[in-house]
């Protein structure tokens, strides 16, 4: 974590929010501290169309979605906007709902999510840039959802394996994986959830995208947190169905391989805005686009490594990385 400024003043037993002040500045208020920040010194600079103008924001309830949240609060308010926030919306249904009915105007959503779960497709596109512009293009014409550019962060499904196995075993890529397990089926143990092992774009489909044929005795299926606490001790299983940009990859020394056949859904995350919202407030999207650039799978996955595995507020997460990049800045 970046290094707190000395003039931070620190309070005790308040609440994680963000408090909009009148003064030319904003707050971040973290579970310990205050930090004030100038409007306009960072990279963001105050918007005539949103100053003064109130925006909720919403999230699903995940750490990587409640981050995804915080970071646009903030954005927001470096712009002059009031915030209302809204994050951690249990379930998935209850966030998209949340932002077509107008309850909240913005929330981050993932391309693989919209195009196959909201609108209803069971092939996803495999080219990245085909499949955010095919579920942008429907989600406005049926919906009248804006979405906003896409992350290059891609928070799909990977198989992973300790590091130092990785090396030994010359595994870079699901293909290598496959020729593996066929050479050394003892060696070919996997732990995975229960929704990976049964779905389509998930075990069955995998396996066979792949031609890997493993003994059925080979898979256990285990809980998500399992799968990654298994993987890296390397005994019940030595490989892992994670998500990619999940912080315990890193923390715990795994590799996640290359899905070179291009089988996995992508998930790229970007900022979804109801129809009304983005009528009114064109510059929204756009306000967030030099971030949304940032945000690749390695900086996620650090995001959430520190709010998950090492326990610090989103909050004060969010903001330390905002300022690192020059978005914002103490006042």
């Amino acid at each position: 974590m970046p290094t707190r400024n000395p003039l931070t003043r620190v309070l005790t037993g308040v609440a994680v929010a963000a408090v909009a002040l009148t003064s030319g500045c904003y707050s971040v208020t973290t579970e310990n501290s205050i930090v004030e920040v100038s409007v306009g010194a960072g990279s963001i600079k105050e918007d005539a169309a949103l100053a003064g103008r109130t925006i909720a924001v919403g999230s699903k309830d995940f750490t990587e979605s409640i981050v995804l949240g915080h970071i646009t609060m903030i954005a927001l308010r470096a712009a002059g906007a009031e915030v209302t926030d809204r994050t951690n919306i249990k379930g998935s249904v209850n966030s998209r709902n949340a932002l077509l009915t107008g309850d909240i105007d913005v929330s981050w959503e993932y391309s693989g999510t919209g195009w196959i779960n909201y609108l209803g497709h069971t092939d996803p596109i495999p080219d990245p840039r085909r499949q955010y512009e095919a579920v942008a293009r429907e989600d406005r014409e049926k919906n009248r959802v804006v979405w906003g550019a896409p992350a290059p962060a891609n928070n799909t499904y990977a198989i992973a394996v300790r590091e130092d196995r990785a090396r030994e075993w010359k595994l870079e890529t699901l293909s290598d994986l496959a020729t593996f397990a066929a050479k050394n089926p003892s060696r070919a143990t996997f732990c995975v959830e229960s929704e990976f092992a049964g779905r389509n774009d998930g075990w069955p489909g995998m396996s066979r995208a792949y031609g890997m044929s493993v003994p059925a005795g080979n898979v256990k299926t285990v809980d998500t947190g399992v799968v990654y606490t298994e993987t890296a001790k390397g005994a019940a299983c030595n490989f892992g169905e994670v998500f990619t940009t999940d912080g315990r990859i890193s923390n715990l020394k795994l590799r996640t391989l290359t899905d070179d056949r291009r089988f996995f859904p992508i998930y790229n995350p970007a900022l979804t805005v109801n129809g009304d919202t983005a009528a009114k407030y064109p510059s929204l999207t756009t306000l967030l686009d030099p971030i949304t650039a940032k945000l690749d799978d390695a900086t996620l996955r650090r995001l959430n490594e520190q709010v998950d595995v090492e326990g610090h507020p989103v909050a004060q997460v969010t903001f330390d990385w905002m300022k690192e990049q020059g978005f914002v800045a103490e006042r």
